[in-house]
């Protein structure tokens, strides 16, 4: 029966194994039986950069990070499949490729000749996106940053795109005069 060393023993050792991080017990120790050699530093200051840099977790001459389990970007909040792995490619994302469906029919719209309809409809689909992103919890490639984050980004946006459009000249549908003065000033 070996009694625990507790968390500051744990804390000291580089290498430690366990729930959460990403690593298997023993890696990052020499044999796998202790903790990960340290050496001193040598007369000059700098110590051997392999096995410090090693312990930590960095390798190469200039301390560049290695990829590897634990060392990656957390998925975003949502950021999974939309659809089971059963279904087609194309049906696991369905809600990105709804939002880029919508921004190209409002851009082939607007070439065709009608802007104002054309950006309402751009402006529409990431208000769509924000919708989706805000209330269906897996949307796939749709979910970039964290849900808060996606939501006010897709929503200005798609708010912004579609007021501008209502205020396009000639004949603007609505006005907003603080808008008007922030246009007519950035356009002088």
């Amino acid at each position: 029966m070996s009694a625990d060393p507790g968390p500051a023993a744990g804390a000291a050792d580089f290498g430690a194994g366990g729930p959460g991080t990403g690593r298997t017990p023993g890696e990052g120790r020499e044999n796998g039986s202790g903790p990960a050699s340290v050496p001193a530093p040598s007369s000059s200051g700098h110590s051997s950069g392999h096995s410090l840099g090693q312990a930590a977790g960095i390798t190469g001459e200039h301390g560049r990070h290695e990829a590897g389990p634990g060392r990656t970007t957390a998925r975003p909040e949502g950021g999974g499949r939309a659809a089971g792995k059963d279904a087609p490619a194309p049906a696991r994302q369905w809600p990105i490729l709804l939002v880029i469906c919508g921004a190209a029919i409002g851009l082939i719209v607007t070439a065709a000749g009608a802007f104002r309809a054309g950006t309402i409809v751009i402006g529409a689909s990431l208000l769509v996106g924000a919708a989706l992103r805000w209330g269906v919890t897996a949307v796939g490639m749709l979910a970039v940053r964290s849900r808060f984050t996606d939501v006010i980004t897709y929503g200005l946006f798609g708010l912004a795109i579609v007021l501008l459009a209502l205020m396009a000249q000639p004949d603007p549908l609505i006005r907003i005069p603080f808008l008007e003065d922030i246009i007519h000033f950035s356009v002088r």
